[in-house]
């Protein structure tokens, strides 16, 4: 992997982490309203420490380690580096089951948010696929028996992997889902803070899932996941402290984060079924679909500022 590679790597997984943890922050910065400043304090400083290295340094390696249980912990950790012959055997032959999982995952993630969730429509199919929410549950049923059969030819453990990822799908959505109905019940009740900060961190736990499966996309390195996913979670705490007002006026940030994720499920799924995917094309396809919903929602938010300044 060359310094370049590495560089746009890095870049991807910070972008692709910061915008897909938006949601996350919201939550957040809601709760830390009703927080005394003391907490408030403790889960920036520490509650950053803890969603690092704990979450997205722990999980991508559980993840790698899991798939590839012969290389032990500290091998699981240090593979992409291994110059080992069989080390790296061993991630080629595991990387498939990986990468459908993953892939499954966020694929079903993207077309719950179209079908399903609530938005500000940036393309002009949104609207009619929203309107036809109904046929989400048999979209994703079709898909992931689409997977599986064409997995089994391949690979049985792939097809294993599809079902895993969707699996998790379905148990993560339903943790957040309770999470995003219980903010305004957590942010009205007499919860001390400690028990706050406790709920905090399940939900950065249970939101996080989607930016370490995502970057899987991006590389197989843990030590550069750490690193990428680390910046983006800086970041994402920098926007809960004191912009999260301002990154909600961007009304189509969220319709980024999810294309990004279309994207990149695709690509995982490309290369789990040995479709020869550049290594550049994760973090370039990040950069430009979430740049063009971030001129997209810079446009929109002067078009309600000059509409405002009408009307007043």
């Amino acid at each position: 992997m060359n310094s370049i590679n590495t560089i746009l790597i890095l870049l991807g997984l910070c972008v692709f982490e910061t915008i897909s943890s938006i949601d996350n922050a919201i939550i957040n910065a809601e709760v830390l309203g009703t927080m005394k400043e003391k907490a408030r304090r403790w889960f920036l400083v520490w509650g950053l420490f803890f969603a690092v290295f704990v979450i997205r340094g722990l999980l991508p390696w559980a993840i790698i380690w899991a798939v590839n249980p012969s290389l032990g912990p500290i091998g699981a950790l240090t593979a992409t580096f291994s110059n080992d012959p069989h080390v790296k055997e061993a991630i080629e032959l595991s990387a498939p089951i990986l990468l459908s999982g993953g892939g499954t995952f966020l694929i079903f993630l993207f077309f719950h948010w179209l079908f399903l969730e609530d938005k500000h429509f940036g393309l002009p199919h949104e609207k009619f696929f929203f309107s036809n929410g109904i046929w989400f549950y048999a979209l994703v049923s079709i898909l992931l028996t689409s997977i599986v059969w064409c997995a089994l030819k391949v690979n049985p453990l792939m097809a294993f992997g599809a079902v895993v990822g969707s699996t998790a799908f379905f148990i993560t959505h339903g943790f957040k889902q309770n999470a995003e109905k219980g903010e305004d019940q957590l942010a009205k009740s007499g919860l001390s803070d400690i028990s706050k900060i406790f709920y905090l961190e399940v939900i950065d736990a249970t939101f996080s899932i989607d930016g370490v499966l995502g970057a899987f996309a991006f590389t197989l390195s843990v030590p550069l996941i750490l690193i990428g996913n680390g910046l983006g979670a800086y970041v994402v705490r920098q926007f809960t402290i004191g912009n999260i007002e301002r990154i909600k006026k961007y009304v189509f940030l969220k319709n980024g984060a999810m294309y990004s994720i279309l994207f990149l499920g695709l690509i995982m799924l490309f290369d789990s079924f040995g479709i020869d995917v550049p290594q550049w094309l994760s973090p370039i396809t990040t950069f430009g679909v979430i740049g063009y919903f971030l001129l997209k929602s810079n446009k929109h938010l002067k078009a309600s500022l000059e509409k405002s300044l009408e009307i007043s």
